[in-house]
């Protein structure tokens, strides 16, 4: 595959050497590079190499992070940094093949290389306890989930946030010891929101009744969590109305043809919301907590 692609890409006819999984070269000195074919991690033809004597496992595109630091080295970067650019980086691309991944992890270790250093193609390279990383693979590669509830929403007149931070407060009644965020998706990266949901065992999506539907941005949004196949997730929907009322069943919908698990009708109220309605979503909260 990366022999059709260098082809495609430059057009150039170069005296290419293809290799596969187990394939070696001998470079000097008594030492070889292995290679170790990482189909669609993330890409058809991403490949891991291995180093002899030295030990380093040339990982490609796994274990890195979008990390940029002049910390060169796992054990010199500031761990919570760290951790967080790790998970994000998984959250937002392998997470559609976490079944591959599984599968070529169990593949690797079964090689028993000693592996001293793991150096991928970007971020920090991990040589204290490399295999700190790899089992951090191996539990987010699980269908991965924490205590968490994510609410996420978008709003037009500042209704659907007001809902969004009375379900909150209703969830956190219920249960005290789960985590709960709320973002505006309008004010939010959508690399840091994908990691929240990622994190979640349930996410509250909210949306004002837009033409008859939901508002582009959450839209949007929401295929996007489609293409990445989150797989042992709850959802619920909410949001404020003025006529028709639509955008409940709308995030209902979208979200359980993008896999999640929708475990209520919805909340919506109408217009924005009074102090019943408030009082309403309260118990929406508590109701989402205990499901």
């Amino acid at each position: 595959m990366q022999f059709k692609s260098l082809k495609g890409q430059y057009h150039k006819d170069w005296n290419f050497h293809v290799v596969k999984t187990g394939d070696k070269i001998d470079i000097g000195n008594g030492k070889e590079l292995v290679f170790v074919e990482m189909t669609m991690l993330h890409w058809p033809d991403s490949m891991a190499t291995y180093l002899t004597k030295d030990n380093i496992l040339f990982s490609n595109d796994a274990f890195g992070q979008h990390y940029a630091t002049e910390k060169m080295f796992n054990d010199l970067a500031d761990q919570c940094d760290l951790f967080n650019e790790a998970i994000k980086y998984y959250a937002n691309i392998l997470t559609p093949f976490s079944a591959i991944l599984r599968k070529k992890l169990e593949e690797v270790i079964s090689f028993e290389l000693p592996i001293d250093i793991i150096a991928t193609s970007h971020g920090v390279i991990w040589r204290d306890d490399p295999m700190q990383i790899v089992e951090k693979y191996s539990q987010w590669s699980n269908d991965y989930r924490e205590n968490q509830i994510v609410i996420i929403y978008d709003t037009m007149w500042n209704g659907t946030k007001t809902l969004a931070e009375r379900i909150a407060e209703g969830i956190g009644l219920a249960d005290p010891d789960v985590v709960v965020k709320i973002f505006n998706l309008a004010k939010s990266d959508e690399n840091d929101l994908v990691t929240e949901v990622f994190r979640s065992k349930t996410v509250v999506l909210g949306s004002p009744t837009f033409s008859n539907s939901i508002l582009p941005s959450l839209a949007g949004f929401i295929h996007l969590l489609k293409e990445l196949k989150f797989k042992n997730k709850k959802a619920a929907g909410f949001g404020c109305y003025g006529w028709s009322g639509e955008s409940v069943k709308v995030i209902n919908d979208l979200m359980a043809d993008a896999g999640f698990e929708v475990i209520d009708e919805g909340f919506r109220t109408h217009w924005n919301p009074d102090e019943d309605s408030q009082n309403a979503a309260v118990d929406f909260g508590r109701k989402i907590a205990g499901i």
